[in-house]
């Protein structure tokens, strides 16, 4: 009796998890008798409890059986060396997987904090490796990286990520659809930190799915490195002409870059992505009179001729450079205002009608450029906003 009614209760503290804002389609819960488990201090076996817990993540996602989603991978707090996780099948529409972290112990793994994926190399440090990422997906055309391979990210179609903080590699929570670019694709990210050389999160190459676009709630999203194809969110499309929603919906999220917060990807299409009560905080704020280079915080710098990039902004506070990507490159962009849109730029730079100017330096705004250290602190940035 007290075994059935601690399945009851997990199965109703999954479905505690799924969003369910903004008027989008929530997922479908995933039942006790579909939860995998992923624990260090498991004996390996075969996941189905705490106690025969997996040892990595990437096992749980090999063991999920079939399509028919609804699965759960709930995993213990700790720190996981892992990289290039894919599952074996995909979620369903209307009734996505998910992959959780039991942050506060409610989800009976015993202990309590981040569920850290570290895709680093255990001995030499952070990995920064083309296609080495999180996410797995790969390019056997590339020219280096880890190209041996082509492999599609739409393998994640229909999955929610929640309560996890990955790094360590080329890619936080990236997706890009490689060979299977042009299809329909959706993720959820809830309550998560996503940092990597590269990008921080983004997805690349799908179409739009109107009434089911990815999601990207209460999260920290940031990218260490300026040079070249990089953002601390990327975004790409496979349109022709732009549609009329999203490819991706960021709600409450900050997002943190050496040069610019989001970018259209290089062999982009077009891309249109949403966001609302977001913080875009650019570390570049350069001194052009001595040659300096700024991309801007929305940057569509290198896009090809078809590569175009809409942004529709509400209630929301950037800060960098620039507002836009320096020259010609900006006609490639456009956007919407609702709300309160404010941008902290150098003092030389125009701003466009609709968006207000700041004047005055934040150090509330600047004290969110540090990753957050628990869920906690992630969660309460967004609430004061």
């Amino acid at each position: 009796m007290h075994a059935k009614r601690r399945l009851l209760t997990l199965g109703l503290l999954i479905t505690m998890l799924l969003p369910c804002s903004g008027g989008y389609a929530a997922e479908a819960t995933a039942t006790s008798s579909k939860t995998l488990y992923v624990s260090k201090v498991g004996d390996d076996t075969d996941g189905k409890s705490w106690k025969s817990a997996f040892h990595t993540i990437q096992a749980a996602l090999l063991a999920v059986p079939d399509g028919s989603g609804e699965y759960a991978i709930v995993v213990r707090p700790d720190t996981y060396m892992e990289s290039n996780l894919a599952p074996s099948f995909k979620g369903a529409a209307g009734a996505y997987n998910q992959l959780v972290g039991d942050f506060d112990g409610s989800l009976g793994s015993g202990a309590t904090g981040w569920v850290v994926v570290d895709s680093g190399d255990e001995e030499l440090g952070f990995k920064s490796w083309d296609w080495w990422s999180t996410i797995r997906a790969s390019d056997k055309h590339w020219p280096h990286g880890n190209n041996e391979t082509t492999f599609s990210s739409i393998a994640w179609d229909r999955w929610t990520f929640k309560n996890l903080y990955v790094t360590g590699g080329d890619a936080g929570l990236f997706f890009d659809l490689t060979d299977q670019s042009g299809q329909g694709f959706t993720v959820v990210i809830e309550d998560c930190v996503g940092i990597g050389r590269a990008f921080g999160a983004g997805v690349v190459y799908p179409t739009v799915r109107p009434e089911e676009p990815s999601i990207f709630r209460r999260s920290y999203f940031l990218a260490l490195d300026w040079v070249g194809d990089t953002a601390a969110v990327l975004l790409g499309g496979r349109e022709q002409e732009m549609p009329e929603s999203p490819h991706a919906v960021f709600e409450d999220c900050t997002l943190v870059h050496p040069d610019n917060a989001v970018a259209i990807s290089y062999a982009s299409d077009c891309a249109r992505a949403s966001f609302r009560n977001c913080r875009m905080i650019v570390l570049n704020f350069t001194q052009p009179e001595m040659g300096g280079q700024s991309t801007g915080i929305l940057c569509t710098q290198g896009h090809k001729d078809t590569g175009k990039l809409h942004v529709d902004l509400e209630d929301c506070t950037l800060a960098g450079y620039s507002l836009f990507t320096p020259g010609p490159d900006a006609k490639a962009l456009t956007y919407s205002v609702a709300g309160t849109v404010e941008a902290y730029v150098q003092f030389k730079q125009p701003l466009p009608e609709g968006i207000t100017r700041v004047g005055q330096w934040s150090p509330k705004l600047f004290s969110m450029i540090a990753p957050p250290e628990t869920r906690e602190e992630l969660k309460a940035s967004a609430e004061e906003e």
